[in-house]
C-alpha cells in the first residue's frame, strides 16, 4: 500500500489546484495554474471551461514532473470544482457557452418565484426564514432557458462544475450527492429531486437535461479515458472517483465524517460545516441536506463572506507603513500586525467591527450589509483595527454556532484548515471566543487531501471513505479555548450580536441609495 499515490484535483474560484499524495496522507507536491473570471454585467461571472481543462493539464503535468512519479504509480484521481457552476454541454461534454459561476447572481428574479413556496421545500432555507439564494440551480437554469433559450435547448446536458470534470475525465455523465443535495434540491428521503422547486421558477422540463446517476462522494464513477489520459500524462485506465463540491471536499481531508465535530474552512471566507444524524433546520443556518457527504447523514453549514479579505483589505489599503517595515525585516505583513497586535485585551480597547463588507451568508443571508466600526477613538492605531477585525471573524463564528445551537446542534470541537491556521493566535482566539476547542492536522490543503481520500476508496486502496479519511488524515494538535479570556469575550460577542439588527434598517437605505446613484 505504501507504493500506492492519489492525485487530487481541486477547481477552486481562481485556478486549478492539484496534489499528489502517499497512500498514508503525505503531501508529495502541489501546483496549481490560475484562469481569469469574466464579469460582463454587474453581479455576473463567468469562465470559460476550456481554460479550466487547460490550467488542470498544465498543473498535472508539473506535479507529476515535480513529484518523480511515473503514470502507473497513480493508484486513484479524485477531483472537486465549485458549485453551483453551470455548464451546458453537447452530448460529448463539450461546453456550449462559459460556465455561469458559482457566485453569479443574474438569477435573483427566477430565485424570488420560489420564495412562496411552503412545506419541506422551505427547511433547506434557514427553516424557512430566508429567500431563495440565486446561486442555486433551479434558478441558473430558469435563467439559462428564459433568456438563451438557443443554448438550453442545444444543450444535452446542464451539469454542475464538478459533473463536468467527471465526464471530461472518464466519459461518465452523472450527478453527485453533493451538489444535487446542496444547490440542486435532491432529497433521497423525498423521493429525489423536489420537483416543484423547478415547476414554480419555469424550467420543470429540463430532468431530461440532468444526468439520471446521483452517485454519492467515494463511488467510482469510471476509469480515465485515453484521450484524458495522453492530455494529462497519466495512465489511461486509472480509476476516477465521484467527486463534488470542494467546501466539502475538505470535510473529508478533515475526517469530520460524524456527528459532534465541524469543518472550519478558512480563506478569504469561513465555511463551516456540520454532521447531523436527523435532518435538522432552523434560523440562521442552511440545511439539512441528506447524503451530501456521508449517505444517512445530514450536513449543515453556515459561512462568513468577509473573513480573510477583511483582512487582507486592510493589509494592503491601511498599514503601508506596516509592510514597508515588514519587507526590510524579511517578514509578512500578517506576521508583524499579528506581532503588535497579540498583546490587546479582549475588545481592542473598545472596538466591535460588524465585517460584512460583501453582505452576509448566514445568519442573515442579507446582500445589502455592509460593515460598521463601534467605538472607535483618537486613541486607536491600525493593530487596534487589524485585531478588532480578528476578533469581528470570530465573532462571526460564534454567532453561527449559537444558530446551530438553538436547532440542537452543538459541535464538540471543530476542525481546522486553511489560510487562518497560519497564525497560532488567531486559532487560539478562535477557541476563545466560541469556547470550542480547535483541531488542527498535518495538512493545510485539506481539499485536496480530501480529494485523495475519495480516490483512494474509489481504487480499493482502503474499503471505505471512512476508512481512508482515518487513515490518511493526521491531526497534529488541539487548542484549547481558555477558560478567563471566554468569559471576557461572552459579553463581547453579545455586543456584537446586536449590532447589525441595530443598524441593518440604515445600512439598506445607504446601499439603495448607493446603487440607485451609481
Amino acid at each position: 500500500m505504501t507504493d500506492h499515490h492519489l492525485l487530487g484535483i481541486d477547481y477552486g474560484t481562481e485556478s486549478c489546484r492539484v496534489g499528489v499524495f502517499t497512500a498514508d496522507g503525505r503531501p508529495v507536491t502541489f501546483a496549481a495554474t490560475p484562469y481569469p473570471t469574466h464579469r460582463p454585467k454587474p453581479g455576473w461571472a463567468e469562465q470559460s471551461p476550456k481554460d479550466w481543462w487547460n490550467a488542470l493539464v498544465a498543473s498535472t503535468r508539473q506535479a507529476m514532473a515535480q513529484s518523480g512519479l511515473m503514470p502507473e504509480q497513480i493508484a486513484g484521481i479524485g477531483y472537486d470544482a465549485t458549485s453551483y457552476s453551470l455548464v451546458p454541454t453537447d452530448a460529448n461534454g463539450n461546453a456550449l457557452r462559459d460556465a455561469i459561476m458559482w457566485m453569479d447572481v443574474r438569477a435573483t428574479r427566477q430565485a424570488a418565484r420560489a420564495d412562496s413556496l411552503e412545506g419541506h421545500v422551505r427547511r433547506y432555507n434557514a427553516g424557512g426564514t430566508q429567500p431563495n439564494s440565486a446561486e442555486w440551480a433551479p434558478f441558473k437554469l430558469a435563467w439559462l432557458k428564459e433568456n438563451e433559450p438557443d443554448i438550453y435547448d442545444q444543450a444535452r446536458w446542464l451539469l454542475d462544475a464538478p459533473d463536468w470534470v467527471g465526464a471530461q475525465l472518464t466519459g461518465q455523465f452523472a450527478n453527485n450527492t453533493c451538489s444535487a443535495s446542496i444547490r440542486m434540491y435532491h432529497d433521497r428521503t423525498q423521493g429525489g429531486f423536489l420537483h416543484q422547486v423547478y415547476d414554480v421558477t419555469g424550467c420543470g422540463d429540463v430532468f431530461a437535461k440532468l444526468p439520471e446517476p446521483v452517485n454519492p462522494l467515494g463511488t467510482q464513477l469510471g476509469v480515465l479515458t485515453g484521450r484524458a489520459a495522453e492530455a494529462l500524462g497519466l495512465r489511461p485506465g486509472t480509476p476516477v472517483a465521484q467527486g463534488g463540491i470542494d467546501a466539502e471536499h475538505g470535510m473529508v481531508g478533515l475526517n469530520v465524517l460524524t456527528p459532534g465535530r465541524m469543518s472550519l474552512t478558512t480563506g478569504s471566507s469561513h465555511v463551516m460545516l456540520g454532521q447531523a444524524e436527523r435532518p435538522i433546520s432552523g434560523t440562521g443556518f442552511w440545511g439539512a441536506f441528506t447524503d451530501a457527504v456521508v449517505p444517512g447523514l445530514f450536513l449543515v453549514e453556515t459561512s462568513g463572506v468577509s473573513t480573510g479579505s477583511a483582512l487582507n483589505w486592510f493589509k494592503d489599503n491601511f498599514a503601508h507603513d506596516v509592510l514597508i517595515e515588514a519587507e526590510q525585516q524579511g517578514v509578512s505583513g500578517y506576521d508583524l500586525l499579528n506581532e503588535r497586535s497579540k498583546d490587546l485585551r479582549p475588545g481592542s480597547d473598545g472596538l466591535i467591527i460588524n465585517e460584512y463588507f460583501q453582505g452576509n451568508r448566514t445568519p442573515y443571508s442579507d446582500s445589502k450589509a455592509r460593515g460598521v466600526i463601534l467605538g472607535l477613538t483618537l486613541s486607536h492605531r491600525p493593530h487596534h483595527l487589524y485585531r478588532a477585525l480578528q476578533e469581528a471573524v470570530c465573532y462571526g463564528v460564534a454567532l453561527n454556532l449559537k444558530s446551530l445551537a438553538a436547532s440542537g446542534f452543538v459541535p464538540t470541537e471543530m476542525v481546522m484548515c486553511g489560510g487562518a491556521t497560519r497564525s497560532r493566535d488567531w486559532v487560539q482566539m478562535h477557541a476563545d471566543v466560541t469556547g470550542v476547542p480547535i483541531v488542527m492536522t498535518e495538512v493545510a490543503d485539506a481539499v485536496a487531501l480530501g480529494s485523495c481520500v475519495l480516490a483512494a476508496a474509489a481504487a480499493g486502496v482502503y474499503p471505505s471513505v471512512a476508512d481512508a479519511a482515518q487513515a490518511m488524515v493526521h491531526e497534529k494538535e488541539t487548542v484549547h479555548p481558555r477558560p478567563d479570556l471566554h468569559e471576557q469575550y461572552v459579553p463581547l460577542v453579545r455586543l456584537y450580536g446586536k449590532l447589525y439588527p441595530a443598524v441593518h434598517e440604515l445600512q439598506h437605505e445607504l446601499t439603495d441609495l448607493t446603487e440607485a446613484r451609481a
